[in-house]
């Protein structure tokens, strides 16, 4: 009797070892669960015009009020700014000069958006004097800035914020620009060029080395068109070549797809966001979505959300929007799937 009870006494020290050794097993999934990082990446935001006549109307919160409770949430949540932010300066002679008031810039404070690109073709609609103001006012209001500058070296100096121990990087630069005089430049107030390889790669290089992960966002491409230009597929491998993790595309106005290589996406374009309606580009221009994506270790999950801009605000639809939204990433996309749920991944086939 005494043997029996012996032996299971050792039986159930031996199961309560087993359980311990389990509890002990999913301790470092669940470390890890709260180590990730969150990034979410929004398209085009312009802050005038048909927008800013809303925003006069009903408070500079108005463009973001269905979308913040989503950007807030990220680790950081980053856009756009597709306007110099001044009252300052001389419009330059093009055909569609932007400019919007200071104070719009709260509403990026109350959507949770921590930094912007201001490397785009009309960070310079107003000049230099209208540009440098714009960084001032970002400052100001605490928003994150990359992509112009007062000279070269500050134009292409990243955005950058340290989330559970992992430093994260935004490199802003644009491949169209009114003129070459917008470039910055040694001595030269102006916007970080990326119609060169260099210095291009050799601050992605630069900022990769001093980051553990590292985004280049850029303005390339051609305005309402679906699919991008073959230079800036090329130009997309040589900037993941040189250490970006993740590529994130904008000025076309609309949506384009997909790509990944050495299994890093590049997302063409996250089209607009928080803008005008185009009557050249036509509904499409109101398609839209945030790419969000979790950091877990090593690996990157990545997923999209589609919105649809109506009366100058983003707005979550409902599940045939975004059923639609989907299937035109699917059919824009090259090497990569999106799922019903909106989470993207790379298809079974090998890019060179």
């Amino acid at each position: 009797m005494r043997k029996c009870s012996a032996i299971i006494i050792v039986i159930m020290l031996v199961l309560y070892a087993q359980e311990g050794t389990g509890a002990a097993a999913s301790a470092p999934n669940q470390a890890s669960a709260s180590d990730r990082v969150s990034l979410v990446f929004a398209g085009d935001i312009l802050l005038d015009g048909y927008v800013g006549d809303q925003i006069a109307k009903y408070g500079v919160n108005y463009p973001f009020l269905k979308v913040a409770p989503v950007l807030k949430t990220a680790d950081v949540a980053f856009a756009n700014l597709e306007t110099p932010v001044s009252t300052r300066g001389q419009a330059a002679d093009k055909t569609f000069a932007f400019r919007s008031r200071p104070g719009t810039l709260a509403g990026l404070n109350y959507a949770g958006i921590d930094g912007v690109t201001v490397a785009n073709n009309h960070i310079l609609d107003y000049g230099q004097t209208a540009m440098l103001d714009t960084l001032s006012f970002l400052d100001k209001y605490g928003i994150g800035r990359t992509g112009a500058g007062k000279d070269m070296d500050e134009a292409f100096k990243p955005y950058t914020r340290y989330v559970k121990g992992k430093k994260i990087a935004v490199l802003g630069v644009s491949r169209v620009l009114s003129d070459p005089s917008w470039y910055a430049g040694r001595n030269k107030p102006g916007a970080a060029s990326a119609y060169s390889t260099e210095p291009l790669l050799g601050k992605i290089r630069q900022a990769a080395k001093a980051s553990d992960f590292t985004v280049v966002y850029i303005h390339w491409n051609q305005e309402f068109k679906d699919y991008p230009l073959q230079a800036s597929r090329q130009l997309a491998r040589q900037m993941i070549d040189s250490g970006a993790d993740l590529i994130i595309g904008s000025h076309s106005h609309c949506l384009m797809g997909v790509e990944y290589y050495k299994h890093k996406p590049v997302y063409y374009s996250l089209g607009n966001f928080v803008f005008n309606r185009s009557s050249r580009g036509g509904e499409k221009t109101l398609d839209s979505m945030l790419a969000n994506f979790q950091i877990s270790g090593d690996k990157l999950s990545a997923s999209i959300t589609p919105v649809k801009i109506m009366r100058g605000q983003p707005v979550f639809m409902d599940a045939n929007y975004n059923k639609k939204i989907i299937q035109t990433l699917n059919k824009l996309s090259y090497n990569a799937f999106v799922d019903s749920k909106g989470n993207v991944s790379e298809k079974n086939t090998s890019v060179k």
